[in-house]
């Protein structure tokens, strides 16, 4: 009799991650204000917690998103005035991204209203959890990207 998923932890914990990534996406996704997708938010976040003045190509790069998919997006998110693109200083070839006023303002509602889930989240499972699971997702991580 072949062997079934359930026979294999690694196909379990894969299964396990993507459905966790689909609910993620998900969720967030039903939160955001009207018009911005969860890629725009994705972009938005990284220019939030990261620091604005990055290419895209770094943003592409930390995202794990395909140029033509970013430059989508950017494009998106600057005919709504939520970020600004400039041209370096140093190399007037590559661009630079901030995000606007308004797009700081978006990026605090879209937070503002995953809020209540991020509080459900943590008082579901305790900080030990969540500290005991990353060295095991890290080195997948690592491992996989190599």
């Amino acid at each position: 009799m072949a062997a079934g998923p359930e026979d294999h932890p690694d196909v379990q914990v894969f299964d396990e991650i993507r459905y966790i990534e689909h609910l993620v996406r998900t969720t967030i996704a039903r939160k955001l204000p009207v018009g911005l997708t969860y890629p725009q938010f994705e972009v938005m976040n990284h220019l939030s917690r990261r620091g604005d003045g990055v290419t895209p190509l770094e943003i592409a790069r930390a995202l794990q998103m395909t140029k033509n998919g970013l430059t989508n997006t950017l494009q998106r998110l600057h005919a709504r005035a939520l970020i600004r693109v400039e041209h370096c200083s140093t190399d007037g070839r590559r661009k630079r991204i901030w995000l606007t006023a308004e797009g700081r303002q978006a990026y605090a509602q879209s937070m503002a209203a995953i809020r209540p889930k991020m509080e459900d989240l943590r008082d579901g499972f305790t900080q030990k959890e969540f500290r005991d699971a990353l060295p095991f997702l890290k080195a997948l991580r690592t491992w996989l990207g190599e």
